[in-house]
């Protein structure tokens, strides 16, 4: 059996006339303290685009931290001292901790997308502090993968409104969203991290409260309990990413546990948030099925009724990349005895000429099979929006 796209869309209505000048209503903050995140963040060192300083976000964020080493850059993107210095791989994860860099989004674009989203927002971030062996950010940027945010969050931000409003009403529903159309705002980096760092996020999520036709989304692999006083109303869709502890341990590096992520769902749903999980990457061994039984277990047993009424899910099988497992042999070899199989893998060039590796064909689809109908039997309330 081949699985691309699983279709589960609900009936709508006719949707309402769109009024994209109203007003912006926010209830009163409530404070939940990012617990952990000295852990995965001291900034000791700024990379910056000297420009940065005419923005009032940019000058915030250098404010915060008057007493770190300030380095002026070019550009955000070439930074031969970080991205191409060899021995930064020895220091991965000391730079994702220590390092940020601060640069302004030149290209403003929303490129469609089918699966997770309608579009893919203008990026507000790249890069994470967080160190997911299988990350497919880190292979673009050579040896080093800090955090780098986009001050001109404003202008996103009007793009971002202005592209909605183009697109008029819905008229057909999809495997995305029976009703709205949904951005990508999360595609390069983690929102739940860029949140600890500015505004950037609170103000994405504002602005999607206000965009009647449109809504969020991003997939994260941190609990970030700050995020459930920014009130979203329906209008943010937030993916946790799950696997079996058992592998997250080994290639979800500084990130929140698995039962953490699990917990705080129904937190989330009661806070206003559409919550879907991501069962992303799925990584095969020899007790695969058995983890992924276990893990299916433990959410039926946490989650609450209405959490479960909402509930959808995204598949996705591991991909990985040449480039990244050398990258990654010089600071984790060992996830790449999970990750790095060419006995179970084929090779597929990438449209940038990347040589990407991905499960065999015959082979992949037996196991997404076997995956589709263990969480059908086991969570038969979650609907798969797509598996591949």
């Amino acid at each position: 059996m081949q699985w691309c796209i699983a279709l589960t869309i609900s009936s709508s209505s006719a949707n309402p006339p769109l009024d994209f000048s109203q007003s912006d209503t926010q209830s009163p903050p409530i404070s939940y303290p990012d617990s952990g995140i000295d852990r995965l963040l001291n900034i000791q060192e700024i990379y910056y685009e000297p420009d940065v300083v005419k923005y009032s976000r940019g000058q915030e964020i250098l404010d915060q931290y008057p007493d770190v080493n300030r380095i002026p850059v070019d550009s955000h993107w070439n930074i031969p001292d970080l991205h191409g210095n060899e021995g930064s791989v020895q220091d991965w994860n000391r730079i994702k901790r220590t390092v940020l860099v601060l640069g302004i989004k030149k290209s403003l674009q929303a490129r469609p997308n089918c699966r997770s989203s309608d579009f893919v927002a203008p990026s507000h971030a790249n890069g994470c502090a967080m160190a997911c062996a299988y990350c497919y950010v880190a292979r673009r940027k050579g040896f080093a993968n800090p955090i780098t945010t986009f001050v001109n969050i404003e202008q996103i931000q009007r793009y971002l409104k202005r592209h909605a409003a183009r697109q008029g009403n819905k008229s057909e529903p999809n495997q995305v969203d029976p009703s709205l159309w949904v951005y990508e705002i999360g595609e390069n980096s983690d929102c739940s991290v860029d949140a600890a760092i500015c505004d950037n996020v609170k103000d994405l999520i504002t602005l999607f409260r206000s965009i009647p036709n449109a809504k969020a989304t991003f997939a994260t692999k941190r609990v970030n309990r700050s995020l459930l006083d920014y009130d979203p109303q329906g209008k943010t869709r937030i993916r946790f990413s799950l696997m079996p502890q058992t592998m997250a341990q080994v290639v979800d590096i500084r990130t929140s546990s698995i039962t953490d992520r699990i917990e705080a769902v129904n937190d989330f749903v009661a806070a206003g948030y559409e919550v879907h999980l991501n069962f992303a990457p799925v990584i095969y061994s020899d007790t695969w099925l058995q983890d992924y039984e276990q893990l299916f277990q433990q959410i039926d047993d946490t989650l609450s009724p209405q959490s479960k009424a909402q509930l959808q899910t995204e598949i996705i099988f591991l991909t990985h990349n040449d480039r990244l497992h050398e990258v990654n042999m010089g600071w984790h070899p060992k996830g790449e005895e999970l990750l790095w199989r060419p006995d179970l893998q084929e090779t597929k060039f990438s449209q940038t000429g990347g040589k990407n590796v991905r499960y065999k064909r015959g082979f992949k689809g037996t196991l997404v099979e076997a995956f589709c109908q263990l969480l059908e039997e086991r969570l038969p309330y979650c609907k798969i929006r797509y598996a591949f």
